[in-house]
């Protein structure tokens, strides 16, 4: 019976830390967004105590200081909790080996996997497990720290355009704000130019965003800016100008709203943010109609050239929106988004994600 049970061990060891390698080259390595079972415990599991943390805070400002610092310790918990499971691995394996008692094990696999070698291996087997993990404990450390780099580049390119907005579109940004600003400059036309940049940042984010999900978290340096909501505001503002401004056509920011919700819809998909995959133009939105009215009375005091027909306006621009709405409520709820008309003011409210593969399925 000992014999069996510590096979039996040696082999639940074997698998805890093959799972955890496979979980780290998952996380890290694997250049597309796949949930990892252990990843998503360790973010959601500190989400719980940062939203109980957060709920103290009398301010958004204070909220979003705490909440700023929620994703980078997410990613140092990260690491410690593979070298945690691999420590427990390793002390079935080494037990299985004919390591006893049991607590000396675990004396011998810490001390192998934090390279400190204050235990001495009895046997070849033991040595050569010890070696595996002391190389496994250095790789995984250096897995993680070696991609912090491409991590922040993926976040300063993000955040370049979100501050260049601000410029635009106010804090907190609004779309009828940047549509007003460019007429007030004479320089309407030239919002045209702003679709190609912000299809390729749509890019950009779906890509480093579902490979590496601790980037959603990242907040910016303002309070009063988010990624979130700076992708609402860049939306509508194409969704207006392809439906509302009296203006020739142009295709490319039909491409841009596009390009948006398709990448959002990815990112939503990654934390199971429900929502309709092919929804009709006269499907609701968040938006009401009288809401809409309101913006394009503002709009036309202003002087901006609007197209006449109010009515058939909001049918284009409701046709567009649905697209992208209840995946952008969903994305400002799940990151806290700060103020924005239009996009966090409405959000819809934070549900932890499934800790599981299959319950996301469902």
């Amino acid at each position: 019976m000992t014999t069996v049970g510590r096979a039996l061990a040696f082999i639940g060891g074997g698998t805890v830390v093959i799972a955890v390698l496979l979980s780290a080259v998952r996380t890290v390595v694997l250049p597309r967004g796949e949930p990892v079972l252990l990843t998503r415990w360790v973010f959601v599991s500190l989400r719980s105590v940062f939203n109980a943390w957060a709920r103290r805070a009398s301010t958004y400002e204070q909220r979003d200081r705490t909440m700023a610092m929620f994703s980078p310790i997410a990613l140092i918990l990260l690491p410690g909790a593979w070298i945690a499971l691999v420590i427990v691995g390793f002390t079935a394996i080494q037990w299985g080996l004919g390591v006893d008692p049991l607590r000396e094990a675990f004396y011998l696999s810490g001390s192998s996997v934090l390279t400190l070698g204050l235990d001495t291996p009895p046997s070849f087997a033991t040595h050569v497990a010890t070696f595996v993990e002391a190389t496994l404990g250095l790789g995984l450390i250096a897995l993680l720290i070696s991609y912090l780099p491409s991590i922040y580049s993926a976040f300063q390119r993000r955040e370049l355009l979100v501050a260049r907005l601000a410029t635009r579109a106010g804090e907190p940004p609004r779309a009828i704000e940047m549509i007003n600003r460019h007429h007030a400059l004479a320089r309407l036309d030239a919002m045209d130019d702003l679709w190609d940049e912000w299809e390729t940042w749509f890019a950009d984010v779906e890509e480093t965003h579902t490979s590496q999900p601790s980037l959603v978290f990242f907040r910016s340096i303002s309070h009063n800016r988010s990624w979130v909501t700076a992708a609402g505001v860049v939306l509508d503002s194409a969704a207006f100008r392809s439906s509302t401004l009296n203006l020739p056509a142009n295709p490319q920011a039909q491409l841009c709203i596009r390009s948006g919700y398709l990448a959002l819809r990815r990112i939503a998909d990654y934390f199971s943010i429900e929502y309709d995959h092919d929804p009709a133009p006269d499907d609701p939105i968040s938006i009401d109609r009288s809401e809409f009215l309101v913006a394009y009375e503002e709009l036309a005091s202003f002087g901006v050239p609007v197209r006449p027909n109010r009515e058939a306006c909001w049918r284009d621009f409701q046709g567009w929106r649905v697209n992208y709405d209840t995946v952008l409520l969903g994305l400002a709820g799940l990151t806290m988004a700060p103020y924005a008309p239009w996009v966090s003011d409405r959000s819809l409210r934070y549900h932890r994600p499934p800790l599981t593969r299959r319950g996301r399925r469902k």
